[in-house]
């Protein structure tokens, strides 16, 4: 029996896993990478940036881990650093587009994604001449909370119930 798209978009057998959180605590400065965050509707994520109600839209970034190497093939690069990538959350193990329209578990919490989180300019400077381009299509997404909780690393990322 054949399924249709809706069944199609319903089905999500597959969970992923946070493998890094990053956090910035100033607009320019290197994410700190940490083992554990809190994460309200109200102000995103504890100790980032972002933090506060101004942001409802951006109040977590995340990006797969699986476009790394594809980032740093573009960039003639052995690997990239998650750091360098200004994303609060690196997932693997699960397709972000795939989530658009759902509302996700990531950890205790709950999310929707809001938009794809497209690079910026800052990408020259921190993955060199080309990092712009090379992060296009593989920006990852923007979220916001709909459910506070913690989220740790090797929490799962799965389609809400």
């Amino acid at each position: 029996m054949q399924l249709t798209l809706k069944e199609l978009l319903d089905s999500f057998p597959q969970a992923g896993k946070v493998r890094h959180i990053l956090l910035r605590t100033e607009k320019y400065v290197t994410p700190t990478v940490v083992q554990s965050v809190i994460a309200t509707r109200e102000n995103g994520l504890e100790g980032d940036h972002y933090h506060g109600p101004l942001f409802k839209k951006r109040q977590v970034t995340l990006i797969q881990f699986e476009h790394l190497p594809v980032i740093a093939s573009l960039l003639g690069k052995d690997m990239v650093a998650p750091e360098l990538l200004r994303r609060n959350l690196v997932v693997s193990g699960i397709n972000l587009l795939a989530l658009k329209d759902r509302v996700f578990a990531v950890g205790d919490c709950r999310m929707q994604m809001t938009g794809l989180c497209q690079p910026c300019s800052r990408m020259e400077e921190a993955l060199g001449p080309g990092g712009y381009n090379a992060m296009r299509g593989h920006g990852g997404i923007t979220a916001r909370i709909v459910q506070d909780g913690a989220i740790r690393i090797n929490d799962l990322v799965r389609l809400a119930c």
